[in-house]
């Protein structure tokens, strides 16, 4: 491989570690060792054995090309002779006599890598002068130094700046050496230099970083001894002289009062405070010191203040004498009362002392059980000892042979190093014997502490390691000198417990609560879930509840916004800890850590905390459940202000009342229930309907109050809000109970269903038909399953097997459930349908859905015999019944839309469909010959026009109506089809429809003619069809342009309504050429009307109209030829009927005007604009073409622009 094509400073870390090797033997020499160029001993490789290759290989230079002859004789001599060796020294002052600072930049790099740095380059690199000499002309070579026409690379300025930063005792006082040169100033790359410069500049400031951590980490250690001895004595012996604070803690404070003022929402006083410690950062806790371990925050410390145990001090009793006339006045008389406090503390100091007594002799006891077990186990350990010694003489004790236990838990891998060097050989049998036994009973009386077991210290004899001994005569204080070379850090809190091996699973539990709070913080964002097994783990079997405090708080801040899966995670965890502890300690452990966090700033950690109340519900206490946990959760539902905090909230409700007990918290779930169905949010109403509801009615149930007491308040409810909106009904509270009733429907079949006379009969065995996939209406979630509710879909096929026949053959006697949904709540609800306002679209719709899903839910059966009479009865539709003087009053009402649309379609077979075209043919005709008000009808159809099922079933009512002999029935029908035509098919439009709406217009009543006006209307709006929209369009300019039509006063100001309506959405070509024409022609008529009335009535659907197309876009022809003239028409009625009405009509015929004007000027301008472009263009064209076809010479071409005399 060519040289000039190697990267000389891409050295590999196996090169870096082969010179490290080769060079270990060197690292104690003097760098004026190295300059002299003296070997160290026999051992040590020949001195300076690398220039040779470091000059001759291809890591010596970047490009051979570019060396001179000088650099190249050098490197010449180290390849001719391999016996004669040239020094480092005079290697660097020849590269710097010849100027290739870069080569010599490099050897000197390459030489502080491996530990062997040249005075004679470190003084040069480290002068500044020797570089500002040379910033004015740089010598050519430098660039070619540097490689192939390029700069420095960004590596060799790494590496660099990483050694002189290991080296800075070496630097001069300014910091303008090497490092400062600009290098882009001499290459032709500037850009990629001051990109290179900026990576530099980073690396330096990285490394500055970690300067200032490790000097701020051995400030803290000097802050902690700042006060000396003797005054800390002083202190001590004097407790009323305060010890001054120190700098260390101040800044602990500090940063603690700063989080709690960030936790507390106290913001401004924490901005004043930060500026008043402007020296110190509170985002950054490394900041307070790099070595102190976070203590906890201000309300932690606060609450534990107490708990800390009282410290032992030195006590002494001592008598004194007191003269009686020193004493107050009242002394005596305050002593009875003393002495009788002091006689009540006695006996409870006494009573303390009588169970301590108990608990010490039974501690008794057990202390000479175990030792009587540690005697008899000495016995058997020193027997097995000596056989041992006996039969290996050569080898030590397996007992003993095991170093001393710490705390009896931990095996200390140090004892392997520390421990003195085993017996001599040589020595006596006898003695080695006796030293063994002694040792091992030493060491089972260490393992006799308190934390250490019986089992496992077995267990760690059995598996002790036996190590042979060298058979050498050495001394064991060399050994220990001797192993004392071995580098292992045992001072650090690390090197502690790297040095200690758990030898039992509670030590390891207790290294692991030591270990993990260093862990976690080091441990990336996205990777923080895999410590959650470990932290559990740890939590579960750890002896010390303080450290599984600390583990589950750890636990529960271990991500700072945890996403779904992560919580996830952390909940199994969590239910998997509760398995494992029991109710007691999830108590006292775990809820404390949900309480914490129950107000904390980021919303998953709230979140977190809803949802962990309900995954461990089933493992609290029962009184926690219905007490703590639910007060938790209703506070959260009150005050959170996120969505999905309350969402899981009330799902976590929903858990809690599937596992609650306690009868008297029925008015706090109802209470509960009504809250989450007022909130705001969507997602939490859902999430209501989906869990809470369905788990409340379980609840419910088992009380037996759900027919009783839940449904019949909602009811009342609903019946006080339509009493008190007589003026206003609230239609949000009116959907949110009867909503509610509407998510109980299922919960109240499954009680019909379990108490049924037919329940004890319900057998599984035998054939059971399969249950019809549409049986039942879908239901939002699983609680809202029947079979879910009742126990399996096997079990609910029995049911409904039963159910049919109870109802079709036997009847309903002695069935209470059955009996109070017909006699009580069907009475009760049908009676408030007749009393809800039947222009409320809404209203209509929620109650038409109620009866639909509870006929669907309770069967047809059940519909038709128990649901439909009762309708039937009110409605009363029989033919003597039709009135054409009287009407029906009960028809008029919400009663009717409601049974058509919510019972009449629950089930669509032929005899359901005809059921429900008679009903509306019924109504339609009693409504029209009683001339009662159509608000019914028109909301059954509303209803029922909303889905495309019916259309062809409401067309067919409205044939009924089309061909009826009563012009007023044909008037309804003619009205209704405005109603359904919106989201009909085209098709079906141009078959059905416009037939029957051309053959009502062909009828002799005026009347009915004028009642089809707004259907064609809306045709004209919601159609594409042209051919359609023609003869609709023909059949509405015979309304206008016929004779017979003229003195219809109550035609025109239909066609004027409807042009009002459906004119802005209609078809531009259709407003343009028809409605604004028609619309000028009837405003200009209405100036020559003599009746006052007629022409207000005109004047006002004119004003209406022109208002409506006001906001379309209207050309200036249009503008100026009808829109324009027809509103200065209508400002001539308005002036003389109504003055209020002409002074917005004056300002709407100005902003026209205006428009109009504008357009014009615009026009002109742009034609305007558009000619000097042209002109500017031809000139253009005219100087290009005039500078081709010169040919002179520049002199001459400065003639062109002169100016002619």
């Amino acid at each position: 491989m060519a040289a000039g094509n190697v990267n000389p400073f891409n050295v590999s870390d196996s090169e870096e570690e082969a010179e490290h090797r080769q060079d270990g033997a060197d690292s104690e020499r003097s760098p004026s060792d190295e300059a002299q160029g003296h070997s160290l001993g026999p051992f040590s490789p020949p001195a300076y054995s690398e220039p040779a290759v470091l000059l001759s290989s291809t890591r010596t230079s970047p490009s051979v090309d570019g060396i001179p002859a000088s650099a190249a004789a050098v490197a010449g001599i180290g390849v001719g002779s391999a016996e004669t060796r040239v020094s480092l020294d005079a290697i660097a002052a020849q590269l710097l006599r010849d100027q290739y600072i870069l080569t010599a930049l490099e050897l000197h790099t390459e030489l502080l890598e491996a530990g062997r740095e040249l005075p004679r380059l470190r003084d040069y690199f480290s002068n500044p002068g020797n570089f500002e000499r040379q910033s004015g002309t740089p010598p050519a070579c430098k660039e070619q130094g540097v490689g192939p026409g390029g700069p420095l690379t960004a590596q060799v300025q790494d590496r660099k700046r990483r050694k002189r930063d290991a080296h800075t005792r070496y630097r001069a006082g300014s910091i303008s050496t090497l490092d400062s040169l600009d290098f882009a100033r001499y290459s032709d790359d500037g850009n990629r230099e001051s990109d290179e410069r900026v990576a530099v500049l980073e690396f330096e400031l990285r490394k500055a970083k970690e300067t200032i951590q490790a000097l701020r980490a051995n400030l803290t250690q000097a802050a902690e001894c700042e006060i000396p001895s003797q005054e800390r004595k002083n202190y001590k012996s004097s407790p009323e002289i305060q010890e001054p604070i120190r700098p260390l803690e101040k800044r602990a404070l500090n940063f603690l009062v700063n989080e709690y003022l960030l936790k507390n929402e106290y913001k401004l006083t924490s901005i004043t405070f930060s500026d008043e410690n402007d020296d110190q950062d509170f985002e950054l806790w490394d900041d307070v010191g790099l070595n102190i371990p976070k203590p906890p925050d201000l309300l932690h410390v606060y609450r534990n203040c107490g708990n800390s145990l009282p410290l032992n001090m030195n006590t002494v009793d001592v008598a004194v004498s007191v003269d009686p006339s020193d004493l107050p006045g009242d002394y005596f008389s305050q002593e009875p009362v003393q002495q009788t406090e002091q006689q009540e503390v006695v006996q409870e100091l006494e009573y303390q002392i009588s169970l301590l007594n108990t608990e010490k002799q039974s501690l008794a006891e057990q202390i000479k059980k175990l030792q009587s077990d540690i005697q008899a186990l000495q016995r058997n350990v020193s027997s097995e000892t000596t056989t041992v010694m006996k039969s290996t003489p050569s080898k030590q004790d397996p007992l003993c042979d095991k170093p001393p236990l710490d705390n009896g838990q931990y095996l200390d891998i140090r004892g392997v190093t520390e421990t003195d060097s085993p017996p001599d050989v040589n020595a006596t049998k006898t003695s080695t014997t006796t030293t063994t036994t002694t040792d091992c009973t030493e060491s089972i009386t260490t393992a006799t502490q308190p934390h250490s077991k019986l089992k496992s210290q077995s267990q760690r004899s059995k598996s002790a390691v036996l190590f042979d001994q060298p058979n050498r005569n050495l001394s064991p204080v060399f050994h220990q000198a001797l192993l004392s070379f071995c580098r292992m850090s045992a001072d650090s809190r690390l090197g502690s417990e790297v040095s200690r091996i758990a030898d039992s699973e509670q030590s390891v539990m207790l290294m692991l609560g030591r270990c993990l709070p260093h862990i976690v913080p080091n441990v990336l964002l996205a990777k923080r879930e895999e410590l959650i097994p470990l932290i559990l783990c740890t939590a579960c079997l750890h002896p010390e509840p303080k450290e599984r405090d600390q583990l589950l708080h750890i636990l529960f801040n271990l991500i700072k916004r945890p996403d779904d899966e992560q919580r996830q995670m952390i909940l199994t965890g969590c239910v998997a800890f509760a398995r494992h502890v029991g109710p007691t300690r999830v108590e006292a452990e775990l809820l404390p850590q949900c309480w914490e966090q129950i107000n904390h700033k980021y919303p998953e950690r709230r979140l977190l905390v809803a949802e962990a109340c309900g995954a461990l519900a089933p493992y609290l206490p029962k009184e926690i459940r219905s007490s703590l946990v639910l007060s938790m959760l209703q506070q959260m539902l009150a005050e959170d202000k996120a969505d999905m905090v309350r969402e899981a909230v009330v799902k976590s409700l929903g858990i809690i009342m599937g596992y609650i007990d306690d009868a008297d918290k029925y008015s706090q779930g109802f209470e509960l229930m009504l809250l989450s169905l007022g909130d705001p949010s969507e997602r939490v109403v859902s999430a209501t309907h989906q869990v809470f509801i369905p788990a409340f009615a379980a609840w419910c149930t088992e009380l037996g109050n759900l027919q009783s007491q839940l449904m019949p308040s909602l009811l009342t409810r609903i019946e006080k809000l339509l009493k008190q909106g007589e003026y206003g009904l609230d239609e949000h509270k009116l959907h949110m109970y009867l909503s509610a009733l509407q998510s109980l429907i299922p919960a109240l079949f499954a009680v019909l269903l379990q108490n049924a006379p037919f329940t004890s009969r319900a057998n599984l065995q035998g054939d059971v038909p399969p249950i019809e996939v549409t049986r039942f209406p879908r239901p939002v979630s699983p609680l809202q399953d029947v079979a879910t509710i009742v126990g399996s879909r096997e079990q609910l096929a029995v049911l409904l097997q039963l159910y049919d026949h109870q109802l079709q053959h036997e009847g309903t006697t002695g069935w209470d459930s059955l009996l109070w949904v017909v006699n009580q709540f069907l009475p009760q609800i049908i009676e408030i349908v007749g009393r809800i306002n039947v222009t409320s679209s809404t209203c209509v719709h929620e109650f038409s859905r109620f009866f639909w899903r509870l006929c669907r839910t309770f069967g047809k059966i059940f519909t038709n015999t128990k649901v439909k009479p009762q309708f039937q009865e009110i409605l009363r539709l029989s033919e003597e019944n039709v009135d054409a003087t009287a009407g029906n009053g009960i028809l008029t009402k919400a009663t009717v839309p409601i049974y058509a649309t919510g019972v009449l379609t629950c089930y669509n077979q032929e005899e359901d469909r005809k059921l429900l075209v008679g009903f509306l043919e019924d109504v339609m005709t009693t409504l029209s010959l009683s001339h009662a008000p159509l608000d019914s009808l028109k909301a059954s159809f509303v209803e029922l026009g909303a889905n495309p099922a019916y259309h062809e079933l409401l067309l067919t009512v409205l044939w009924y109506g089309v061909v009826h002999t009563s012009a007023l029935v044909r008037c309804t029908a003619a009205r209704m089809f405005e109603l359904i035509l919106r989201g009909m098919s085209e098709a079906l439009i141009d078959k059905r429809v416009a037939p029957a709406l051309i053959t009502l217009c062909s009828g002799p009543e005026f009347s009915v003619r004028i009642s089809t006006i707004p259907a064609f209307g809306t045709i004209m709006e919601t159609v594409t069809q042209k051919e359609l929209l023609e003869r609709v369009k023909m059949q509405l300019a015979s309304f206008l342009e016929d004779p017979q039509y003229q003195d219809q006063h109550s035609l025109h100001m239909e066609i004027i309504k409807t042009f009002g309506r459906v004119g802005p959405n209609a078809e531009p070509r259709f407003r343009d050429e028809f409605v604004l024409p028609h619309l000028h022609k009837l405003a200009l008529c209405n100036n020559q009307q003599t009746v006052e009335s007629k022409r207000i009535d005109i004047a006002t659907q004119l004003f209406e109209a022109y208002s409506a197309l006001s906001c379309c876009f209207i050309s200036e022809e249009l503008m100026v030829n009808h829109f324009l003239p027809g509103l200065r028409c209508l400002r001539t009625d308005m002036e003389q009927l109504s003055p209020e009405h002409e002074v917005i009509l004056s300002s709407m015929i100005k902003e026209c005007e205006i428009k109009v004007e504008n357009k014009g000027i615009g026009e002109a301008q742009g034609s305007i604009s558009i000619a000097a472009s042209l002109v500017g263009e031809d000139a253009k064209t005219k100087f290009l073409s005039k500078m081709g076809q010169l040919t002179t010479s520049g002199a001459m071409l400065a003639n062109v622009f002169q100016r002619k005399k």
